[in-house]
């Protein structure tokens, strides 16, 4: 609320624009990957299944919903398809997130 207690509207589009970015992470799944992205140093596929014991199908699954969202972004290098998060929204919720839980802060990460 503002200063005299209305409350503040945003715009529709903005407003369904975060809801579906929160829908795309709030997978559980989806939520740990994204975790393990933005403190990770660019990991591949076979690192964050690994680390998320989950097969490889599956985590490939929730990695293309995060990027069709913009969510994170693929890279080839060399042999390996590395993930980054480019998101400056979720980036800043995971901060908050890491933060909160005792992880690995994101604030020196761009």
């Amino acid at each position: 609320m503002d200063e005299k207690g209305k409350l503040l509207c945003f715009e529709e589009e903005l407003v369904e624009q975060y809801a579906r970015k929160l829908k795309a992470c709030g997978h559980p799944v989806r939520l740990k990957l994204l975790c393990l992205i933005a403190t990770g140093e660019e990991p591949c596929v076979s690192d964050l299944w690994t680390c998320l014991e989950q097969p490889q199908p599956v985590v490939s699954q929730h990695l293309a919903v995060l990027k069709e969202h913009g969510i994170v972004r693929a890279d080839v290098k060399g042999n390996k398809r590395t993930y980054s998060l480019i998101d400056p929204f979720v980036k800043e919720l995971l901060s908050l997130i890491l933060t909160r839980e005792g992880g690995t802060s994101m604030t020196s990460r761009s």
